[in-house]
């Protein structure tokens, strides 16, 4: 039996292990493993979960794994949040289970061709909502094919850092090689417009938004880890953007300084911003690895919260809606809330205000560099502010709905 229970930890740490790398926030993976070890008669598990670890004990078993930080397949987390199910209720053995997270764990990302067309929806979605003309998402469509295919091909071989440096090098190149080509021909493109669109795309979306529910569910240690790791993608891409334009500039010696996007009026229409928002997170869906299944409902919760804020001109109310809806399709789909909050949350992460931030910072414009922080500040603020009232509204209600069921059952 003690040997059963060892196991029975062993796996929950496995569990454990394989949701913290893929996106999931640290109380799922706390709340998950500490009921599949229950499961099997565990009595007092002790989980201590960081951003790259995790301390195990119980029963006399103790362990301790480091995660390192990596990419993110939210399809991961529901898998195994079906097994915590399926355990809970009885209806898998340790040898199952023991299988059946050996398939998660080798389950291989989704293949090329779902890949490249879904970057490339996202990137020319984005493009629209930060403000780029019907030229400028043309451009964005050659630029974000390529960067799609150099994210699916060869972002998987490199370090995670180096990475980002690389694909923002990569990914101001082309929109460059755009911009003259097009200049080439009179056609006058957005610069800003365009290297935002594609850069948005690099945005480390996950460890960003884990990080501030984690810093909301009180996990201050694992929250702050997260905002730092998405920080320093964050610089690394800016250097890679800035290595560009230095390099333009010593081969062509005329290269401007880009300053902040400006909106088009013929994209900046509702409807558009609307369709684009769908069209934008239902592709960074596929990014960050959701199920098939769910895409449509994700690209649903980003449009309807980028409604409210186009409405409304508050982060606050937008990320309180977006998070009361993600919980609503969580209970409808029974899965993760993690799935639709990462995803339909994205329009409003301010990827574009913090680029710009340290873009000024590294060419030395302190003031603009200063504006553009702040800005990023209060949405971080607002964002977090409405994913906590809208998960407490959303708990709220379903108390008072599990109420009313035990009423009517004494009645």
């Amino acid at each position: 039996m003690d040997n059963d229970k060892d196991r029975a930890l062993r796996l929950a740490t496995k569990a454990g292990h394989i949701l913290l790398e893929n996106g999931a926030e640290i109380t799922r993976v706390e709340d998950t493993m500490e009921r599949i070890s229950a499961a099997y008669g565990v009595e007092d598990p002790g989980f201590f979960v960081l951003s790259n670890g995790i301390i195990a004990t119980g029963d006399g078993y103790a362990d301790a794994k480091f995660i390192p930080i990596r990419g993110m397949q939210l399809s991961k987390i529901v898998e195994v949040n079906q097994i915590s199910r399926d355990v809970t209720k009885g209806g898998c053995t340790l040898d199952e289970l023991e299988k059946r997270l050996d398939d998660i764990r080798n389950d291989k990302p989704k293949p090329w061709w779902e890949m490249l067309p879904c970057i490339t929806m996202g990137i020319m979605g984005f493009s629209i909502i930060f403000g780029c003309s019907i030229i400028d998402v043309f451009a964005s469509l050659f630029t974000g094919l390529l960067l799609g295919a150099f994210i699916t091909f060869a972002g998987r071989h490199i370090s995670r850092f180096f990475n980002s440096f690389i694909c923002g090098f990569f990914g101001a190149l082309l929109c460059i090689v755009a911009y003259r080509i097009f200049g080439g021909f009179g056609i006058h493109l957005n610069l800003p417009n365009i290297i935002i669109g594609n850069i948005i795309a690099l945005v480390p979306g996950v460890p960003f938004t884990n990080g501030i529910r984690d810093l909301a569910n009180e996990d201050y240690i694992a929250g702050f880890t997260r905002l730092l790791d998405a920080l320093i993608v964050f610089f690394c891409i800016a250097l890679g953007v800035i290595a560009v334009f230095y390099l333009d500039d010593l081969v062509f010696g005329d290269i401007e300084a880009i300053g902040m996007p400006v909106y088009d009026m013929k994209t900046s229409v509702w409807y558009i911003q609307l369709i684009a928002a769908f069209v934008g997170t239902l592709g960074f869906s596929a990014l960050f690895g959701a199920p098939r299944r769910y895409y449509i409902a994700c690209g649903f919760v980003g449009m309807i919260g980028w409604m409210a804020y186009i409405f409304t001109d508050s982060i606050l109310v937008a990320s309180l809606i977006i998070a009361v809806m993600s919980h609503v399709f969580a209970v409808i789909r029974r899965c993760p809330v993690t799935i639709f909050i990462i995803c339909g949350i994205i329009p409003l992460v301010p990827g574009g205000s913090l680029f710009w931030t340290l873009y000024y910072m590294l060419t030395s414009r302190l003031r603009l560099a200063f504006e553009a922080g702040t800005g990023a500040l209060r949405a971080t603020i607002a964002i977090a502010g409405g994913i906590i009232i809208g998960a407490a509204i959303f708990d709220r209600l379903l108390k008072k709905k599990k109420q009313h069921k035990a009423d009517c059952i004494m009645r």
